[in-house]
């Protein structure tokens, strides 16, 4: 891209801390629960150094969830990084400008018809990748300001219309499959759910790390200021928009429609790095920690009963919203 892009020791720091929390939350998580396991037995046990029954609970019934939650969140977080910064609004997260609710109806359609796990993975992918594709030929070449924002709202706005229509048109127990999957929910993940993950991110993020991060931050910059320094703008723009998608909508396939870790997780990684740009590899770090530790609090906090991830991140999320459009106000930014 005809950029050098330094390391920055603050972003190292965020990220490392990031990583070392998600750690911790991970090992208490994995310890914690009917049968409960002491942190050194968890450790032993991951080395492969644990009893069977040690070996059963944490490898066979818990770490496949954790897993999910951790690649879930790196996912939702690489998304959300990437769309705002595409659209340089704060306000530009995949979940608010349609793109998760295009998966969620797609695989919504498949749950109400009685479609397996794998129909219903492909559908939102599917569902994801072409809400994406509308909204970016609706809205124009223009990425940034308000008329891909609001195109995106509208097209959210028709697919939780569509959606809304589904579930009146199934039976109640498939509606009570479709309202948990649409609440967001990591209850019942196995390695099915978490390998087509690993390997989404296997092959996206270094799209995103290597061929369109830097470009991404001279991007923000300004089109002309772009092309000037020998960026590509419209290969750049719609690689990194449908690479996003592409992690936001698998992410979606396996979780389900989790709200706001992809809002939320980008902020976070730029308030604590200072840094502008993307800061991709920060918010990957903070975007697992936020659902690894929601889904700790969904599974031990909150509730006798085992929440939906999706509460415990609305819950959050719903309050970052309002300081945050709070703070922008403020700014005079909206």
């Amino acid at each position: 891209m005809g950029s050098r892009v330094g390391v920055r020791p603050r972003a190292v720091v965020v990220g490392v801390a990031a990583l070392i929390a998600t750690v911790v939350v991970a090992v208490l998580s994995l310890g914690t629960g009917e049968f409960p396991i002491a942190p050194a037995d968890v450790v032993k046990t991951l080395f492969g150094q644990g009893t069977p029954a040690h070996a059963f609970i944490i490898n066979e019934l818990r770490l496949p969830r954790l897993i999910t939650a951790v690649l879930v969140g790196a996912a939702l977080a690489a998304g959300g990084a990437v769309f705002q910064s595409l659209v340089r609004n704060p306000l530009g997260s995949p979940d608010m400008l349609g793109v998760t609710n295009g998966a969620s109806t797609a695989a919504l359609a498949v749950v109400i018809l009685g479609g397996s796990s794998t129909q219903l993975s492909v559908a939102a992918v599917a569902g994801g990748l072409a809400a994406t594709v509308l909204i970016q030929l609706i809205a124009g070449r223009a990425l940034h300001g308000f008329r891909f924002i609001l195109v995106g709202i509208g097209m959210a706005a028709i697919l939780t219309g569509v959606s809304s229509y589904l579930l009146t048109r199934g039976v109640q127990m498939e509606n009570a499959r479709a309202l948990l999957w649409l609440t967001g929910s990591l209850d019942g993940r196995d390695w099915s759910n978490a390998i087509p993950m690993a390997l989404a991110l296997a092959v996206v993020l270094p799209v995103l790390l290597l061929a369109c991060g830097p470009g991404l931050r001279i991007l923000e910059m300004g089109d002309d200021a772009a092309s000037a320094l020998g960026v590509p703008v419209p290969l750049l723009r719609n690689g990194a928009l449908l690479s996003a998608a592409l992690l936001v909508s698998f992410a979606a396939a396996s979780a389900g429609p989790v709200q706001f870790v992809a809002l939320i997780a980008p902020h976070l990684a730029k308030r604590l790095t200072g840094a502008p740009g993307p800061n991709l590899l920060p918010s990957i770090a903070v975007g697992a920690l936020l659902l690894t530790g929601a889904d700790y609090l969904a599974q031990h906090t909150l509730s006798d009963n085992v929440l939906p991830v999706g509460v415990v991140t609305g819950l959050i999320g719903g309050g970052y919203l309002v300081w945050l459009l709070t703070t922008e106000r403020r700014a005079g930014r909206i």
